[in-house]
């Protein structure tokens, strides 16, 4: 049965679908079949627009291994791991420190068959292993990167009505899927993450990606270790982000289910606050956090002595990751560490 008969089902037999239960079926089925990055994709990520991107990652994970006593064996895990090109130069970097290849045991959390394969491809010198779920992972001390996953996870719309709150379903009008709103009810939880919003205002929530930092905060407040989370978003705020892409372009996020990437931005406080009792640091800007861990030097050492079209295409990575106008600003850096842990580099000016 296609994606979208079994959705049109769903809908026939239960009544309009919530957003999140739309998202997860869409996203499952989108990620469960492709490679969907890339020019012949649907999206692009930062490791794949430079290797400088990893480059800086390798580093600071190297050096908070290094400020956690050097813990042999540790667990190092990506979530979302895509092509593995970031994991690769992440690798080429950390290695370089006596002790933490020999002590890494590398564990990539991807779900899809068409990712594990390149993944398996890319990453087979280091002998990866592959997980469901983060709750899957191994016991022991765990460092982390996700980059760009938090925004592909499934997250609730509601909107002020009034003193009240109404949530965002998926239904059918005229046989097309189409967005309808729940009977209006109180919400103590929202009227606390939310104060003050006025009536009209659509907010989001993400309880898989808040549960994703509450098992990450767990994990590492017990048993040592960090997490560092780049994604799109904001510490707080509110407003309909939810979009999709289709060829690098925008689509319509009800149209043609499971075929278009669908995300929406990432609330770093909510993150902070579900992942306690970890330390928080950021979140700050991708472009301030690669700038003081020196990607512009890098940057200089890769041109020099380059033909000048490659100093170009250097150039002009670098300014996409950095520069407030392309990912510098709105793509946001959160890092998870132990209680008593000092802050990171790329946290503090």
């Amino acid at each position: 049965m296609s994606l979208d008969a079994e959705l049109r089902f769903r809908i026939a037999a239960g009544g309009p679908m919530r957003l999140d239960a739309w998202m997860a079926a869409c996203l499952s089925r989108y990620y469960g079949r492709r490679d969907p990055l890339g020019a012949s994709g649907d999206f692009t990520t930062a490791p794949e627009i430079s290797q400088m991107f990893g480059e800086m990652l390798g580093g600071w994970l190297a050096h908070v291994w290094l400020a956690a006593g050097r813990p042999a064996p540790f667990i190092l895990a990506e979530l979302g791991p895509g092509r593995g090109t970031l994991m690769a130069d992440i690798l080429r970097v950390a290695t370089r420190l006596p002790g933490f290849a020999e002590a890494a045991r590398l564990w990539l959390v991807e779900t899809s068959p068409a990712l594990r394969a390149r993944q398996a491809q890319v990453l087979a010198a280091h002998r990866p292993s592959w997980a469901g779920r983060l709750d899957d992972l191994p016991e022991g001390p765990l460092f982390v990167v996700a980059n760009e996953f938090l925004d592909a996870l499934p997250i609730r719309q509601f909107q002020r009505a009034d003193v009240l709150w109404r949530e965002r379903h998926v239904g059918l009008e005229n046989d097309a899927f189409c967005f309808v709103w729940g009977a209006a009810r109180a919400d103590a939880g929202l009227d606390g993450r939310f104060p003050g919003a006025a009536d009209g205002t659509i907010v989001e929530t993400s309880p898989t990606a808040e549960s994703v930092a509450a098992g990450l905060g767990a994990r590492i407040a017990s048993g040592g270790g960090a997490a560092i989370l780049i994604d799109y978003g904001a510490w707080d705020g509110t407003g309909d982000t939810l979009q999709a892409l289709r060829r690098h372009a925008p689509a319509d996020p009800l149209a043609d289910p499971g075929d278009a990437d669908l995300t929406a931005h990432v609330n770093f406080r909510a993150l902070a606050a579900a992942a306690r009792p970890a330390t928080s640091f950021g979140d700050v800007g991708q472009g301030a956090f690669l700038e003081r861990l020196g990607i512009t030097e890098r940057a200089r050492a890769l041109a020099r002595g380059r033909p000048s079209s490659e100093v170009e295409a250097i150039t002009a990575a670098h300014r996409r990751l950095t520069h407030p106008e392309e990912m510098g600003h709105l793509f946001r850096v959160l890092c998870l560490l132990p209680e008593t842990a000092e802050t990171p580099p790329g946290f503090t000016a």
